[in-house]
Order: structure tokens, then C-alpha cells, then sequence
């Protein structure tokens, strides 16, 4: 595990440890962050915690060509019940993300700093989210970082039964459309794993990455 200092630099993925920490230290600067996603690598850390930087060995991600939507969340888009946008409200999408409670979670890792830097990415241009409304409220939606061929996602929230996966499956159709390659969704879990997201190898999502 290396700690990294001012200078810019993370070390190559595969010395990770097995669990997938590559560094630790440095900081968030718009630099080091794009420099991270670019190379595979991501922060995760609690807000008590030094930064620690990820690139586990095992990736979930969504190939956007092949994702098959549930008859369930069809009959529900069809419904009309939500309206959505792209990029329009990605603040109000972050902090949601950070405030919405979480079953089986106490607190965020979602920190002031990360709620500050990734904006400055949004500003740029990198960072995008998605919004779900109904009646003019925003009741779900998603936040990441878009890299051109690969969208790199960060978090989601609902504050309606099903509004988060229409935020996931809005922005796979526009990921199909614009020819991504993949959606990123970091570390498996078992809401991605019902949305249809899967697991493939650091060196598989490197490659691609690459490509």
C-alpha cells in the first residue's frame, strides 16, 4: 500500500491489496481525481478516515449493448410517473446522495470535501448526474463521473419506491446510444446485482479502460 504525497502520481493497479486498497493520503484535487478514474482507481473512505484510494480485483460494471431492462421497471417507465433530465441539478443530486438513509448503513462516505470536489469536476464538464422528478419534485436520481467511453458511477438515491432505478436505467439507454462501452458501478452489492450489473476482472476493466 503506498501513501502518496503532493506529488500526482498513484502506482500501478495491481499492487492493490487483496482487498483492492491501492493508496492511501493525497487529496482531492480536480488533477488527482481525474488522474484516479483514468486510471482505474477511485476514493472511498469514511469522513473519520484518511483518503483511501480503491481499484479492487473484482469490478461490477454494466455493458450498456447487452443490458436488458425488467418487464417490471418497463411497465413502470411506461407508467409516466417520472420525468427525467441529464445534468441539470447535479448539486441538489450529491447532497441527497449523501443525506438519504441507507438500510443497513450508518452515515456516509459521501463528505462535505467530495460533495465540494466533485462538483468542481461537474463544472468541468466530468462529473454528471441524472435527475428523476415527480410533481416537480426531485425524488431520485444519480451522480458520476463520465470519462467518454466508460461512466463511472458514484451513487444513487431514491425518496420514492423505484425512482433510483429509473435514474439507472435512463442513463443505460443513454450510455447505449452514445456507444459507452461500460457503466462503471465500482463494488458489487446486491441492489446492482438486481439492476443487472455484473462482475469482471481489474484486468478486463483495465483493458477497456485503455482501449
Amino acid at each position: 500500500m503506498y501513501f502518496l504525497s503532493k506529488d500526482l502520481f498513484f502506482p500501478p493497479v495491481d499492487e492493490a491489496s487483496y482487498e483492492g486498497i491501492l493508496a492511501v493520503g493525497g487529496d482531492l484535487s480536480t488533477e488527482r481525481l481525474l488522474l484516479a478514474y483514468q486510471n482505474g482507481i477511485f476514493p472511498w473512505y469514511n469522513e473519520d478516515e484518511p483518503i483511501l484510494w480503491w481499484s479492487p480485483p473484482e469490478r461490477m460494471v454494466v455493458v450498456p449493448q447487452l443490458y436488458k431492462v425488467s418487464k417490471s421497471i418497463r411497465n413502470l417507465i411506461n407508467q409516466n410517473k417520472f420525468k427525467v433530465t441529464f445534468n441539470q441539478n447535479f448539486k441538489e443530486v450529491i447532497v441527497n446522495c449523501k443525506q438519504v438513509e441507507r438500510k443497513g448503513q450508518d452515515g456516509t462516505w459521501i463528505s462535505e470535501d467530495i460533495i465540494s470536489s466533485f462538483t468542481k469536476l461537474h463544472e468541468m464538464g466530468y462529473a454528471k448526474s441524472v435527475e428523476v422528478w415527480q410533481n416537480n419534485d426531485l425524488v431520485g436520481g444519480l451522480y458520476g463521473v463520465d470519462l467518454g467511453h466508460i461512466f463511472c458511477g458514484e451513487s444513487m438515491f431514491s425518496k420514492v419506491p423505484n425512482a433510483s432505478k429509473i435514474a439507472f436505467v435512463w442513463l443505460v439507454n443513454y450510455l447505449k446510444e452514445n456507444n459507452y462501452k461500460l457503466l462503471d458501478c465500482q463494488v458489487h452489492n446486491d441492489h446492482l446485482e438486481k439492476l443487472g450489473a455484473f462482475e469482471i476482472s481489474r484486468e478486463t476493466f483495465m483493458r477497456v479502460l485503455r482501449s
